[in-house]
């Protein structure tokens, strides 16, 4: 289908006077010049483009329509009326000014170009969303700290401006810090202080990602660049590449860190140890960081992807083949889209693991194998193929992780060749750092974001020196394994705390009969409305009478509660509808189930309610209770650690017992009482008892486990009176309404 002349003519025009098409936008281009659009233009008329429906209109700008900037229009100069309306399209009004276009209406409703196919991508391009980063300093126009510069970056790579992005100085003005600095080009930067934050965004840890109502934010490294990427794609469907970084199955740097040690690494080790090490004293400055030796042990680690055992038997059958070659197997193969990729695979690419992931990176669909392997080769045990090494950080294909680490060990290189340092005992990291340079995009986003590429003949020293051993390196994510291995059950280490006086005690339900009357409250606030069943609903009902009752108990007007790990938000959507007076923080990490409870909430219409997703230790605000139902593991105990930080009432349903172990953070037994009688791994045999609360098990099972959860909440109770609490560990009523039915209950003195 050609591109109708009027449109050329409208187009070309807009093109003469040195005006941004709006086409750019509708076929994600880049913001090429006249020629580069001008040329997308007719390669479309040629039916070599996208479909020509995605680019009838353009932005007018600023100058040329006062009070219409920004919004789609149509040429002056457009079909027949006749036609127009054929379709289905009314007639609109003229733009302000001479000359000017007139906007047209979609039959679905909104503002389109001529067609209404565009109502999605402008839809898109309209900032709903900003972009709060910290910025401390900038050093070899690399801004600080270096969380602000991934998110740049990153935003950059996708060449994403669907976000207003705010620096956020550390002092009053920035004026004196950017003095004679060269900020990056794009993204365009605003400045904004602290005190002019929303609410939502003050009360937690940047980067930050702050909806249009100011009610929903998304903090923390990994919880934003997610978001970033899955915005792009949703602004733009076709974007593949972007929604590639999120890896296979979407869950790249999805967990939190406190669970991956993937998210761990890049987003809280490899930032503060380069930052440390970029600031640190000289002598400091000879060593190399443990994080950075830790990243190059993981990239010499083997690779484990979901088609393992596929791409091993090639590799296998690859170094069989005495023709060295040889083509590339099915799995591997793929025409390029660029002549230039082709030239960088024909002179880099010497391995399977390289073939396979710049594959990945230059075609989409990959035509399945027709030919079987030898029978030797599916004969192979798979203990006996050959293992699969890295490309890219979590293996062969290029993901988040990439993104997050590249700017990052970029200040580190740049930093180590000023000081003169020799760099070959990291050569898993020097290699990954030129292949991340070949992958499309990266060197454009480097550009954009003042970053000059390293080369290895400026990096690389005497060939004679001894490559890194890693053999006696401990990353510090192993536990001991002699302590995590136990045969035996709890009597013994329940037995010797009963002869130190430890027993398993639990106070007296206050309000043991208290509940809400669920038939008069909207369907949005009971949990039986949703997609559980009538069993499940009930439970879920009685473990909100016990939460409800004790913190309507502790609260008063003003308030501000929060509900950590909220998930879906049967808590914290109960507790703003009863509680009207109180202000109500949502906190979970998980967006899915964070964006059903603010539906349920628009539903209800709550005022007194804002949504925050973010791992625990993003939030840093104030409030005066805190409030979690089945707060798994650890989770629990950061909860505890929050209210007693801010000096807080809590009331915590624990659960997941047996996933308790020790993290950089914490370490058990927790008080001091428990310290003196158990070692790590008795209480790992609570804990893990602990859970064998089942209703299928055997009631003396049951009522064992029962009393290892009393033991193991003991503990925490303890631990938080050390800090002047008063502190009950109560049964739910009934207790037939969750296995894990107990309740600490806080209340500083």
């Amino acid at each position: 289908m050609p591109v109708p002349p009027w449109l050329v003519r409208g187009c070309t025009a807009l093109l003469r006077s040195g005006t941004r098409a709006a086409c750019d936008t509708c076929l994600g281009l880049p913001e090429a010049g006249a020629a580069g659009t001008a040329s997308a233009f007719w390669e479309v008329g040629r039916g070599k483009g996208p479909k020509p429906a995605l680019h009838m209109c353009y932005l007018q700008p600023r100058s040329l329509t006062p009070g219409r900037a920004g919004r789609p229009v149509r040429p002056a100069h457009g079909p027949p009326g006749a036609a127009r309306r054929a379709r289905g399209f009314r007639p609109a009004a003229r733009a302000a000014g001479k000359g000017g276009a007139s906007v047209t209406s979609s039959p679905r409703g909104g503002r389109s170009c001529a067609t209404g196919t565009l109502n999605w991508k402008m839809k898109g391009s309209v900032t709903e969303e900003r972009l709060y980063l910290d910025f401390s300093h900038q050093y070899e126009d690399c801004i600080f700290p270096l969380h602000s510069s991934v998110a740049l970056f990153l935003l950059s790579y996708c060449d994403c401006r669907l976000f207003k992005v705010f620096l956020v100085p550390a002092g009053e003005s920035a004026d004196d810090q950017l003095e004679g600095k060269a900020l990056p080009s794009d993204p365009k930067l605003h400045f904004t202080s602290r005190c002019q934050l929303p609410l939502v965004v003050q009360n937690c840890c940047l980067p930050a990602i702050v909806g249009k109502d100011g009610k929903f934010c998304r903090a923390g490294l990994a919880v934003v660049l997610r978001h970033i990427v899955q915005k792009t794609y949703e602004a733009n469907p076709s974007n593949k590449e972007a929604l590639e970084l999120l890896g296979f199955k979407k869950t790249c740097l999805k967990a939190c860190a406190e669970v991956s040690q993937w998210t761990r690494l890049c987003e809280i080790s490899i930032p503060l140890a380069v930052e440390s090490f970029l600031t640190a004293s000289p002598e400091r400055c000879q060593t190399i960081p443990p994080e950075v030796l830790q990243l190059e042990k993981k990239l010499g680690e083997p690779v484990r992807v979901h088609n393992d055992d596929k791409i091993r038997r090639q590799k296998l059958q690859q170094q069989n083949t005495a023709d060295n070659t040889a083509s590339l197997p099915a799995l591997a193969m793929g025409s390029t889209e660029e002549g230039i990729i082709e030239e960088k695979q024909e002179q880099t690419l010497t391995s399977l693991e390289l073939r396979v992931a710049f594959s990945k990176l230059t075609v989409q669909e990959v035509p399945a194998t027709t030919n079987r392997e030898p029978p030797l080769i599916r004969k192979t045990k798979t203990s006996d193929l050959p293992t699969l090494e890295h490309i890219f950080a979590e293996g062969l294909y290029f993901t988040l992780a990439d993104l997050v680490l590249l700017p990052c060990i970029h200040q580190f290189l740049l930093f180590s060749k000023k000081q003169n340092r020799k760099l070959l005992n990291l050569p898993l990291i020097l290699g990954w750092y030129q292949r991340v340079q070949e992958v499309p995009g990266v060197k454009a986003a480097a550009s954009k974001s003042n970053m000059q590429f390293l080369q290895f003949p400026d990096l690389l020293s005497s060939p004679e020196e001894h490559l890194q051993d890693f053999s006696t390196f401990s990353d510090g994510s192993e536990e001991d394994h002699e302590d995590k291995q136990f045969i035996g059950g709890p009597r013994p280490t329940m037995t010797k705390l009963m002869e130190r006086g430890i027993e398993a005690t639990f106070s007296p339900h206050p309000t043991p009969c208290w509940t809400l009357d669920w038939s008069k409250l909207p369907a949005a606030v009971n949990p039986g409305e949703g997609k559980m069943s009538s069993e499940r609903a009930l439970r879920k009902q009685q473990q909100l009478n016990n939460l409800v009752a004790m913190v309507t108990n502790l609260s008063k007007p003003g308030d501000v509660i929060v509900d950590f790990c909220s998930g879906g938000g049967h808590v914290g959507i109960v507790l703003a509808h009863m509680l009207p007076s109180c202000q109500v923080v949502l906190i979970e990490n998980k967006e899915l189930s964070l964006v059903r409870a603010k539906d349920r909430s628009d539903e209800l219409g709550l005022n007194n309610i804002c949504f925050i997703q973010a791992n625990l230790d993003y939030f840093k605000g104030t409030f005066n209770i805190g409030v979690a139902l089945h707060a798994c593991g650890v989770a629990t105990d950061m909860v505890i650690e929050h209210c007693i930080k801010v000096h807080a009432a809590f009331v915590i349903c624990p659960c997941c017992y047996g996933f308790i172990q020790n993290t950089a953070k914490f370490t058990f037994p927790r008080s001091h009482q428990f310290k003196e009688v158990l070692s790590y791994k008795e209480h790992m045999i609570l804990c893990r008892f602990a859970d064998q609360t089942a209703v299928q098990l055997p009631p003396e099972r049951k009522i064992i486990g029962k009393q290892c959860m009393g033991l193991v909440d003991l503990d925490r109770a303890w631990a938080a009176e050390a800090y002047n609490y008063s502190v009950q560990v109560i049964s739910m009523e009934p207790e037939s309404c969750s296995p894990k039915n107990n309740m600490v209950v806080g209340i500083p003195v």
